[in-house]
């Protein structure tokens, strides 16, 4: 599914459900406290599987201009859970919000792990 935005004045702008599905994933694992995505996708192994995979464990479902978010996150232990996603659901909902010109409705966070420094 896509999402089309039209301006009678210059044309139609089509952004796929993929597309804001990477950039929630790019938003959710550039917050502190965050571990990987759900799937143990890290920043680091990011750049050699390509961008396609940050959108793994985000569920995007656009309607009309509105966008409800999924995200299943690994937090690094030590920190706060209710304020990292509370920190997340922020910064996804404000990079969706000005990249797209899509209202997003709910971000959603479950916390599938726990990740320890050192460890794998």
């Amino acid at each position: 599914m896509e999402q089309r935005l039209h301006d009678a004045n210059v044309g139609e702008v089509k952004i796929a459900d993929d597309v804001v599905a990477i950039i929630a994933g790019i938003a959710a694992t550039e917050t502190e406290g965050v571990a990987s995505m759900a799937g143990n996708i890290t920043k680091e192994i990011i750049s050699k599987l390509g961008m396609k995979n940050l959108s793994k464990g985000v569920k995007v479902n656009v309607e009309d201009t509105n966008v409800v978010v999924e995200l299943s996150l690994n937090i690094r232990y030590g920190y706060n859970v209710p304020e990292v996603s509370a920190n997340v659901q922020d910064k996804v909902k404000t990079s969706i919000e000005n990249m797209t010109g899509l209202n997003v409705s709910e971000v959603n966070v479950q916390i599938a792990g726990v990740t320890v420094e050192g460890t794998k």
